[in-house]
This record gives structure tokens, C-alpha cells and sequence, in this order.
């Protein structure tokens, strides 16, 4: 299971990526794409059916990907995800909780 503290960057990848990848293909797409960034961060990349993700992280003495397949359904990823992505998105996400915009409704009483 991953550990994520409030301060852990997490980086999310918002085109599908081939699951096949691993350590090095993995690595290049994200130097690529985060530049400097590599082992500074938790790197989410998500399969085009959205049924399969994946997290790639350095964990101190080399990198490790932790790897899960859901049997049914998909992951559903926030439409407004550019590059990054909060703890509690990533647990949401995680979890399957599709988010919705949060309104607040204010009631006046007249009278």
C-alpha cells in the first residue's frame, strides 16, 4: 500500500498510457514530461479503458511501481487534472469517487 503525506507531489498523466511500460519507459515519459521532477514525486498514468493504473515513485534507493487492475468499472479521473493532482483527488480517484463540483447554497430568510 502506498503511504502519502499532505506534502507528497503527486503528478498525473491525462493522456492513456501503454500499461505495458515499466521502470525505463516509465522514467522517460516522465523526465519528458516533468523535467527535473523524477524523483521528487508519485507519478499516476492510467490505461485508455481507465480500468488499470499505475504509480511510479522513488522510495529512497530506487524506483518501485505499485499496480492495480480493477475487475469491474474504471477509474474516474476530474476533468480539470493538468499535470497535478492533490492527495485527496489521488485517494478519490483512487477509491472511485467521482467528483462533482461543490456548491454552496445560501438561504436568505425575508421577512
Amino acid at each position: 500500500m502506498l503511504t502519502l503525506s499532505n506534502e507528497t507531489h503527486l503528478f498525473i498523466f491525462s493522456d492513456p498510457i501503454n500499461m505495458l511500460k515499466s521502470f525505463e519507459g516509465l522514467s522517460a515519459l516522465i523526465e519528458q514530461a516533468f523535467p527535473g521532477e523524477l524523483m521528487k514525486g508519485y507519478f499516476i498514468v492510467l490505461n485508455r479503458r481507465r480500468n488499470r493504473i499505475k504509480v511510479l515513485y522513488w522510495d529512497g534507493d530506487g524506483f518501485s511501481i505499485w499496480y492495480k487492475r480493477l475487475e469491474k468499472g474504471s477509474f474516474i479521473l476530474a476533468k480539470n487534472n493538468s499535470g497535478s493532482i492533490n492527495r485527496r483527488d489521488f485517494l478519490m480517484l483512487f477509491e472511485g469517487v467521482e467528483p462533482k463540483k461543490n456548491t454552496r447554497q445560501i438561504f436568505l430568510e425575508i421577512g
